[in-house]
């Protein structure tokens, strides 16, 4: 597997803010902790990558996954956007988890209860063909902790055609909202209910699929 090298100063329990990566419009609700950025980011199945790709901006949904301080993606080799940050171009990784809509007595209050998460850099390319096999099954395992001990592995062609690339943790930001509506004072006598309605992602039951094998009916995983 390449080496996952750690930016310097992964000691602090902040990352360092940069220009880009200082939250100037609601300033209280940044932060920069590691740890909250690594639940961020662990607790989401999908991040938004975005660059420019032949002088237009262009950004993709697809799935992520995190080794110490470094998130990783993958997709076709052959993709444009993977194969522009690939060259050398930098992207801006997004990921929003949405918890809630926030209620307010008045329009302009009204928002919603979020956490957040924004990283800069350029991917690095995960070349070695060990390397690629070990982060398909990291792949798999953040989709179904113990799914990849039963499936069939990737081959040599699959793996080729799979591009990897990996993104330090080194320029980024974390927004967050929590807690009631802020309404103005004299709003709060408004003959109107306020508050907040909590939004929450549930998996529901497997559904095999139509050519599931004999005897296998019914098994699907439902461990989350």
């Amino acid at each position: 597997m390449s080496e996952v090298i750690d930016p310097p100063n992964t000691s602090s329990s902040e990352y360092e803010v940069h220009p880009h990566t200082k939250v100037v419009r609601g300033p209280k609700r940044a932060s920069y902790d590691r740890e909250l950025v690594h639940g961020i980011i662990d607790d989401a199945l999908i991040c938004h990558v975005g660059t420019v790709v032949n002088g237009r901006p262009a950004m993709i949904p697809t799935a992520h996954w995190r080794v110490n301080e470094r998130i990783y993606i993958h997709g076709a080799s052959k993709n444009r956007i993977l194969a522009s940050i690939a060259e050398g171009a930098e992207a801006c990784l997004c990921i929003t988890h949405l918890d809630g809509l926030v209620m307010a007595r008045s329009a302009f209050h009204h928002s919603a209860n979020y956490r957040s998460v924004v990283i800069y850099g350029k991917g690095e390319i995960v070349d070695d063909e060990e390397g690629k096999m070990e982060h398909s099954r990291l792949f798999v395992e953040k989709l179904e902790p113990g799914r990849w001990g039963q499936i069939r592995v990737p081959n040599k062609q699959e793996l080729k055609a799979t591009m990897f690339l990996g993104f330090d943790l080194a320029e980024v930001s974390a927004k967050v909202r929590t807690g009631d509506p802020v309404d103005d004072d004299e709003d709060y006598d408004l003959d109107v209910w306020a508050g907040v309605i909590p939004c929450v992602t549930q998996w529901q039951t497997p559904i095999d699929d139509t050519k599931i094998k004999p005897g296998f009916e019914g098994k699907g995983i439902l461990s989350r």
